[in-house]
């Protein structure tokens, strides 16, 4: 019990939250606590909005797959984020589209969707979050579709290396070449031939299911 409430105590973090004690009582008496593992699903596509995730401690993968059932990673959630397609695909009733999965051991608030109306009723401090999220996610977005549509692999390779370093706070990446293929949407050979380039340009150290940004 103390240890939830020391988690729920994280939603004091968040700048639109702190300054409402209403507000935050609010979200305490609507919302419900996941711990979830690595690997642990937070929500599957194709699936209705029950819930919308406040990440308080850990992080969260989002991706999208196409018909062929490859999936590509998104962005992060990080503490103190949301999933912004979760809130609106919520508020309008429709199936999801994304895929959410636990990047470690972490710990999430779901909020009924039903409380949505009342929260964006009642506290402002609720809009400004979701603004600033919004912003936050389609800047990311953006940077997903230049990645994909301007970068070589290699720097996509390096620029997802080090934002999952950023989320970890950690410079070695517990990761094995496969799960980077998949993550990156391309074939473990490919990763392996670019992963020796870059530690033979000093860029990273390699060991087993382990990669170290220099």
């Amino acid at each position: 019990m103390i240890k939830e409430q020391e988690s729920i105590n994280k939603l004091k973090s968040i700048s639109e939250f702190k300054a409402s004690e209403e507000f935050l009582s609010d979200l305490k008496r609507y919302g419900q606590i996941k711990k979830m593992d690595a690997g642990d699903i937070l929500f599957e596509e194709n699936t209705s909005i029950r819930a919308i995730p406040i990440i308080l401690k850990g992080s969260v993968k989002v991706y999208q797959s196409d018909d062929d059932f490859k999936e590509l990673l998104l962005y992060y959630l990080k503490e103190g984020d949301t999933c912004i397609m979760s809130v609106l695909n919520g508020l309008y009733n429709e199936s999801n589209q994304l895929k959410a999965v636990a990047n470690e051991k972490s710990e999430v608030l779901l909020l009924p969707v039903q409380k949505l109306g009342i929260l964006t009723k009642n506290h402002p401090e609720w809009i400004d979050y979701i603004f600033r999220i919004y912003h936050q996610r389609f800047q990311e977005l953006l940077d997903v579709v230049n990645a994909v549509a301007f970068k070589k692999m290699d720097e996509r390779l390096l620029r997802f290396l080090k934002k999952r370093s950023e989320v970890s706070g950690k410079r070695s990446i517990k990761i094995t070449h496969e799960e980077l293929a998949n993550e990156l949407g391309t074939a473990r050979v490919v990763i392996s031939r670019l992963l020796k380039q870059m530690e033979g340009n000093k860029l990273v150290r390699l060991s087993r299911n382990k990669i170290t940004l220099l």
